[in-house]
């Protein structure tokens, strides 16, 4: 996902971010690396090119500058289709992990899972983010692995 536009709001004490869906998320200065101040205020913001529009730059009065990725804005804002991709990415991982410590071939793996071969290589691309949650747990449950869903209330510190 790429930044269509970012803008300083002194008065929230956050960044206006634009995504190229066109969806708008603050970002807090408080969650910074490098944080403004009464003292020292952002001067300048951009959509960063040298990062690929995947990210925005800002500097302040003191001439100290940072960058912010959009993945750490969609992780702060808890962007619903971010947060399925980071799962798709963590349940691929494991996939592959799994795959290769497994004694079944890959010939059989992909005879189980009913399908072809191009289609068990893309599920095991961590890139290919337009496989489904459903496919994996089919690829981890031919390989014998159990896997559970938990879900349990936020703690107070996260």
């Amino acid at each position: 996902m790429k930044i269509r536009r970012v803008l300083a709001n002194n008065r929230r004490k956050a960044f206006e971010v634009t995504a190229s869906t066109g969806k708008t998320f603050l970002f807090p200065y408080a969650k910074l690396d490098v944080r403004p101040s009464p003292s020292d205020r952002v001067v300048r913001v951009f959509v960063d090119a040298e990062l690929g529009r995947e990210a925005f730059t800002y500097r302040l009065e003191s001439d100290r500058e940072s960058s912010v990725h959009i993945d750490q804005v969609l992780e702060y804002n808890e962007d619903p289709a971010y947060l399925r991709e980071l799962l798709v990415y963590k349940l691929t991982l494991e996939a592959q992990r799994r795959v290769e410590a497994s004694s079944v071939s890959k010939r059989e793996i992909i005879r189980k899972l009913h399908t072809s071969a191009a289609q068990f290589y893309r599920l095991l691309d961590p890139r290919n983010t337009r496989k489904s949650i459903d496919q994996l747990i089919s690829l981890l449950h031919t390989l014998d692995c159990d896997v559970k869903l938990v879900i349990r209330r936020r703690s107070a510190a996260a």
